[in-house]
Parts: C-alpha cells; sequence; structure tokens
C-alpha cells in the first residue's frame, strides 16, 4: 500500500510542485493549504507523514504540529519553512526533519524515506529529548556566513544538508515550547 503524505503550505506553487514529486515517487498525497484544511484532511490512522509548512493564514504550523502530534504522537513530521532560525524550537519539539525553502528536493526526499523507515521506538526517544538528532537543510542558495548563530555555521561544518545533535539543554526548552512527551 503507498504510504500517505498529509502536505500543508499555503502557496499553491509549491503545494504542486511538491505534489508532483512526491507522486512520482508513489506516495499518497493529500494537499491543505491552511490549519482548518490540515485538521479537516487529517486522518491519524491513514495519515503516514506530515510535510507541514510553518508560514500559514489562520493558525501557525507550530499549532498545528502540536495538535497533528497530541492525535498521533508517532507521526513522522518534516517542517518546511522559509522562516529562518526555527532550529531550536524544531529540536525542542521533536520533529524528524527542518528544511529551510527553497527546498533541496533530493533531501526531502531522502529524509522522508529515513522518517518513513525509522522505527516507533526511535521517534519516541526523540519526543522524549533521548534521542537528539534532527535532519535540517538550509535553503540551496545560502552561505555559511549569511547565518552566523546557526548551529552548523562552525568552521568547518558541511553547509546543507548536515544531521545536528543540540546540546543537552534541550530538555528544558522541552517543557518551555509545551511539547508533551510520550
Amino acid at each position: 500500500m503507498k504510504k500517505r503524505i498529509l502536505l500543508v503550505d499555503d502557496d499553491p506553487q509549491i503545494r504542486e510542485s511538491l505534489y508532483k514529486v512526491l507522486r512520482s515517487e508513489g506516495y499518497e498525497v493529500v494537499l491543505a493549504a491552511n490549519a482548518q484544511e490540515s485538521v479537516d484532511k487529517f486522518d491519524p490512522e491513514r495519515t503516514d507523514l506530515l510535510l507541514l509548512d510553518l508560514n500559514l493564514p489562520g493558525q501557525s504550523g507550530w499549532d498545528i504540529f502540536e495538535r497533528m502530534s497530541f492525535l498521533n504522537p508517532l507521526l513522522p513530521i518534516i517542517i518546511i519553512t522559509g522562516r529562518p532560525f526555527q532550529f531550536e524550537m524544531a529540536a525542542a519539539a521533536g520533529v524528524g526533519a527542518l528544511i529551510e525553502k527553497p527546498l533541496d528536493i533530493p533531501y526531502l526526499l531522502r529524509s522522508i524515506t529515513e522518517l518513513l523507515a525509522e522505527p516507533p521506538e526511535t521517534r519516541i526517544e526523540r519526543l522524549a529529548g533521548m534521542h537528539d538528532y534532527l535532519r535540517f537543510s538550509l535553503p540551496l542558495d545560502e552561505t555559511i556566513d549569511q547565518r552566523p548563530m546557526r548551529p552548523d555555521s562552525i568552521e568547518g561544518r558541511p553547509r546543507s544538508p548536515v544531521l545536528v545533535e543540540p546540546k543537552q539543554e534541550k530538555f528544558t526548552r522541552r517543557k518551555h515550547y509545551g511539547r508533551r512527551a510520550c
């Protein structure tokens, strides 16, 4: 059976482009343009992965993230965003991947494949703060020196994509951001 991806993005061009790419990769894709549509189209039993933009009309993508995670705590979620500096929030929330726009499509597809294959125990560990890895990719057109405060801007580290291990201090942030642990 095809894996089902709920794609939530208010930009019709991004929705259509990603729809075509994901369908060509063999996924069933459900599209939503805003928070209400995403809630209406979300099926906790049938949705295998959530691809979520943060800049949505009406409600923040983080609000949708919280609601979907509450309905299905084991749901793999990839945040795609044009908002800079979302790394700490994503790491504290237990997001599976954070990819900044413009998207690196091969990296996105690899992240989807990895998250869908990830055992539920690993997801639980990430949500509980025991598994600290976050798949993270800067926009393809950005250089390291444009973001001096980024965790991947340290001299000698690759620009994009990277697998980052956040500091242990995220355990206190997890409570601050209201993310419930399983």
